[in-house]
């Protein structure tokens, strides 16, 4: 890896939606120079206005940046912004470091690490955890697969997002972790939605329940932090009619990539499997771009 790489290099960041444009910002609130690139130009132009530089390309962002961070919706995409003739890998300058900071598949990312080490360039897969909040908070955990001196390097680089740095192991090992915890964030959801929803319907006082709840065996990150019953975290999606956060339709995703991980090791996924039929009855519901915590409706 590149030595000069340091929390002074300009850095390329690709993908400005939920997730992404709170972590520009924490880069920026950093002193950090910061390239951006995203096909929404109202999500550019709000990074614009926090003092990020916009660039018209891809191409361009990876021939200016000596740090690369991606942050998009699927496999598909991040191979996209990897591979195309105008891509990350074609217009990179040899010596440096792309994370891919995505929810996909492990194989696609041992896939890009490899042909990124073939070009000369260091490349991880850093998903992220902690949700809308902790983007905002600059207290994402990022789950790193890489060798430990690169993974030392990306902590030091990338310190202004995110309060927990965890090597998961070799490339693609970062994905796996991410994929085994937002199947259970994902089944917690609707755990929660479920006994919250019972309970108020028996009469409890929605806020008193999940005080009591997380004070008690049924507390969970989706109880306590991200409650789905508007009221109960005031700074939570479901305080906002949903807006913000991880979309249905992203969760749906996620778990389709659980369920085929599963395939291939040849294990059931009971819950996992109903989840996703829960969420994608939620999304048929029109709830597909609202964040996940809305399939609560589904019950009240």
């Amino acid at each position: 890896m590149n030595d000069q790489i340091n929390d002074k290099s300009p850095i390329g960041f690709i993908g400005l939606g939920q997730m992404g444009a709170p972590m520009v910002r924490s880069l920026l609130r950093a002193g950090r120079k910061v390239h951006v690139y995203d096909i929404n130009p109202q999500a550019v132009a709000e990074a614009l206005s926090h003092g990020a530089i916009a660039a018209n390309s891809i191409a361009s962002l990876a021939s200016q940046s000596d740090l690369i961070v991606t942050m998009l919706p699927s496999p598909s995409h991040v191979r996209a912004a990897f591979l195309d003739d105008d891509g990350i890998l074609a217009h990179a300058a040899k010596g440096s470091l792309v994370v891919d900071c995505s929810t996909i598949d492990p194989e696609t990312a041992k896939q890009l690490h490899q042909t990124s080490r073939l070009r000369g360039i260091d490349m991880a897969d850093a998903p992220v955890s902690g949700g809308v909040l902790g983007a905002a908070a600059a207290t994402l955990t990022l789950l790193v697969g890489a060798v430990p001196a690169l993974f030392e390097r990306i902590r030091e680089v990338l310190a202004p997002v995110g309060s927990e740095f965890i090597r998961c192991g070799e490339p693609g090992a970062g994905q796996v972790v991410k994929i085994a915890n937002n199947l259970l964030a994902a089944i917690s959801m609707v755990a929660t939605s479920e006994a919250m929803t019972l309970g108020v319907k028996l009469g409890a006082d929605p806020v008193l329940l999940a005080n009591a709840i997380n004070h008690s065996t049924g507390r969970c990150w989706a109880s306590e932090h991200y409650n789905p019953w508007p009221g109960v975290c005031p700074d939570a999606p479901a305080s906002h009619d949903y807006v913000g956060g991880a979309s249905t339709g992203i969760l749906i995703k996620d778990l389709s990539l659980a369920l085929g991980e599963a395939k291939g090791v040849t294990m059931p996924l009971f819950l996992g499997a109903i989840a996703q039929q829960v969420y994608q009855l939620s999304a048929a519901q029109g709830n597909g771009k609202k964040d996940f915590a809305s399939v609560v409706n589904l019950y009240r």
